[in-house]
């Protein structure tokens, strides 16, 4: 009973999150003449995406970080192996010329677009489901590849401890982005060039037969995707693998003495880990649309595992939390700082290009000294409350009162 009552207004929660996505992204439609940050073309809406797409990856690092302790940094790898998975499966056959065209064509001729369509139709409804079937399975490949890989080299790496590992995935990350670019391999990765022409989040926007947008997605499906992933990672988290996971980290020794398997529960947090990275990085390439290999740098790694140190290692509602707040800083709220500002005839100084990074940083700083657990620590919020809050409940309960002399029968 407690467990329903628990997903009920997680449940709610979500769908309440859901709803809010699509009509803040519609709303420029409906209503006329709001402000420029509504706009389909404000900056709001590209945080909005980004955060979604590195909230998935910064909780997946989570599992495997705060919740089985294996201080692991191939995470941008494994991006980049999901990014170029989708990218690759997803690319039209038409299209293919066009983007390996230093190669004379692509090697891999087979694109899941061209399969469903020819299952389904290239219009209409049925272009509909053949453009979400084909996205939804090269993302779960994409997470298969991803977590492939994860097996392979977790059979070496997963008998590291600590600084040990974490040199070892990002040793890993580092000779696949090298591997990646290399020319020879050009007529599949188009080497150091980047591959377009895949589906992006702009294709589930809604037209009409004039090419006239009537409703909007490219926010909303980022944001779908992501709460399904993170919620079977809440799930997993949850179950007696969780707390497993999670008596690991706490003390091998004992886990072990107690029948826990250390190298197999530790094998299926890396790869189920990786496996959601590779989604993530599917997503990411859907949210920049293209797919190059020199974009999956250590710097996107460390920029995750900022993320999780932020939130609080151990919380996932905290590495959400987190992802929005960093994207929103760095994207958005400091911008200006960017840019070169008059008052009263005298420049602002400091103000240049690169400053904001700098202000950023501090920032930074001051959250982790006065925060060191993070903002959540290993704490998570209450969706029931917050939920019960939104629709109401709560406050309907706070207005109600005793009787009289009801007082005194008790």
């Amino acid at each position: 009973m407690k467990q329903k009552n628990n997903l009920i207004p997680a449940l709610t929660g979500i769908i309440l999150l859901l709803v809010f996505v699509i009509l803040l992204e519609n709303i420029s439609s409906l209503i006329p003449n709001l402000p420029q940050v509504f706009q389909p073309t404000s900056p709001l809406f590209t945080v909005l995406k980004k955060a979604a797409v590195y909230s998935l990856v910064a909780v997946s690092m989570n599992l495997l970080n705060g919740f089985t302790g294996l201080f692991s940094l191939g995470q941008a790898g494994f991006m980049l192996l999901g990014a170029y998975t989708y990218a690759i499966l997803t690319v039209p056959s038409d299209m293919k010329d066009q983007v390996y065209y230093l190669f004379g064509g692509c090697a891999f001729d087979f694109s899941l677009v061209d399969f469903f369509r020819s299952i389904f139709g290239a219009g209409g409804f049925g272009g509909a489901v053949a453009l979400v079937l084909a996205c939804l399975t090269a993302l779960i490949l994409a997470g298969c590849v991803a977590g492939l890989f994860a097996y392979l080299i977790g059979f070496p790496v997963l008998r590291l401890k600590s600084d040990y590992l974490a040199i070892a995935t990002l040793g890993f990350a580092e000779i696949l982005r090298a591997i990646f670019q290399w020319q020879k391999l050009g007529p599949i990765t188009n080497g150091a060039n980047m591959i377009k022409g895949f589906p992006t989040f702009s294709d589930f926007n809604i037209t009409d037969s004039s090419g006239n947008v009537i409703l909007r997605l490219s926010t909303f499906v980022p944001f779908l995707l992501t709460t399904i992933c993170i919620v079977l990672i809440v799930c997993l988290i949850n179950s007696s693998y969780g707390r497993a996971f999670k008596s690991i980290r706490d003390d091998e020794i004992a886990s072990e003495a107690m029948g826990i398997g250390l190298f197999k529960h530790k094998t299926m947090s890396f790869v189920i880990s990786s496996f959601f990275a590779g989604v993530g990085g599917g997503m990411f390439a859907m949210y920049v649309a293209n797919a190059q290999a020199k974009a999956f740098t250590s710097t996107m790694t460390y920029e995750i595992l900022l993320i999780v140190v932020i939130g609080g290692i151990g919380s996932v509602s905290g590495s959400i939390i987190a992802t929005f707040l960093y994207v929103a800083c760095s994207e958005w709220w400091l911008r200006f700082l960017d840019s070169e500002m008059y008052i009263g005839g005298f420049k602002v100084p400091l103000l240049r290009n690169g400053f904001r990074m700098v202000v950023f940083s501090v920032v930074i700083m001051v959250i982790v000294l006065f925060f060191s657990q993070g903002i959540m620590g290993d704490r998570e919020l209450d969706l029931k409350a917050i939920t019960g809050y939104l629709t109401g409940k709560k406050r309907a309960k706070a207005k109600e009162k005793v009787p009289a002399g009801k007082e005194g029968d008790k």
